[in-house]
């Protein structure tokens, strides 16, 4: 008989926009890391939490990255304490729930891998350039990542207006620029692998949205070979998309004159929320955004 809470959990995920994807995939590493030290530990095996997080945490050595390169992307669902991945998973949760009323689950996916690749190599490049690192300390975490997602909707829409219970409202931007800036100066005082790498993926963020305004999205290969990859492993069948109107077929050139169009009253949209904040959009427009991020 099937565990109704198992299948929930997989109905949930199944189900679940890509970020709640990333969310699940961060909390089932976390369990499957204490539950496999836990195992150690029964079998008096001394050690077995660090044997397991050295094997996929970022090493700053690079030939000892030479030997375990999956850990570049491993490290950013690898957490070790429950804290660190409770407050990470919130800060995803929020930068992600305003990302995907604007940009796409593809681009939110992207971001995340790609701008805790960047991240990583700024960690990786910081450890073997400057001598006062002489520690090599493995990273771990998903805090580039979610840092690449928070900023590259900041950059996307500065100014979103978020409400804080206690500080009233704030601009999106001001948020980004606060996470960055106390990674910056945090540096010295500890932890200073894991603040280099929030600023790679903040500075990944950053780049990437800048360039996807100006219509140069560099990560479209990057992109491609998530969609060859996830064709590699799924097997469902490829399904053909016509797009029709009551009663007839939509000719080409009636196809996109309708998607110039609903492009026209997204960037509308935006332009109204840059002037007057979120809240400010009827629930008609909310909608329009809602359904052009899942495009």
């Amino acid at each position: 008989m099937t565990n109704p809470f198992i299948n929930d959990i997989k109905n949930q995920y199944k189900n679940g926009s890509a970020l709640i994807k990333l969310i699940f995939i961060n909390i089932a590493v976390f369990i499957a890391l204490h539950l496999l030290s836990l195992l150690l530990w029964l079998l008096a095996i001394s050690g077995g939490t660090q044997l397991i997080v050295s094997w996929f945490a970022l090493p700053a050595d690079v030939l000892a990255l030479a030997f375990q390169p999956w850990s570049i992307i491993s490290y950013m669902f690898l957490h070790e304490g429950l804290m660190h991945l409770l407050f990470n998973m919130l800060v995803l949760y929020f930068g992600g729930q305003i990302f995907l009323n604007f940009l796409s689950e593809k681009k939110l996916v992207v971001v995340y891998l790609l701008g805790g690749i960047a991240g990583g190599f700024l960690f990786v490049l910081s450890y073997n350039i400057f001598p006062v690192f002489q520690v090599d300390i493995p990273l771990l975490g998903a805090s580039a990542s979610v840092l690449a997602v928070l900023v590259a909707v900041a950059t996307y829409v500065p100014d979103f207006v978020v409400r804080f219970m206690f500080l009233g409202n704030i601009k999106l931007k001001y948020i980004a620029i606060g996470y960055f800036v106390f990674s910056l100066i945090s540096i010295p005082k500890g932890n200073s692998g894991g603040h280099i790498a929030h600023l790679g993926g903040a500075l990944f963020g950053f780049i990437y949205i800048q360039q996807l305004k100006k219509g140069n999205d560099f990560a479209l290969g990057f992109s491609r070979f998530l969609d060859y990859l996830k064709s590699v492993f799924l097997t469902r069948k490829k399904m053909k998309v016509v797009y029709k109107n009551p009663g007839k077929t939509k000719s080409n050139y009636e196809y996109n004159e309708q998607k110039v169009a609903n492009q026209q009253k997204v960037d509308a949209i935006l332009d109204k929320i840059a002037k007057s904040g979120y809240d400010s959009l009827t629930a008609e427009e909310k909608a329009i955004l809602f359904d052009a991020s899942k495009k």
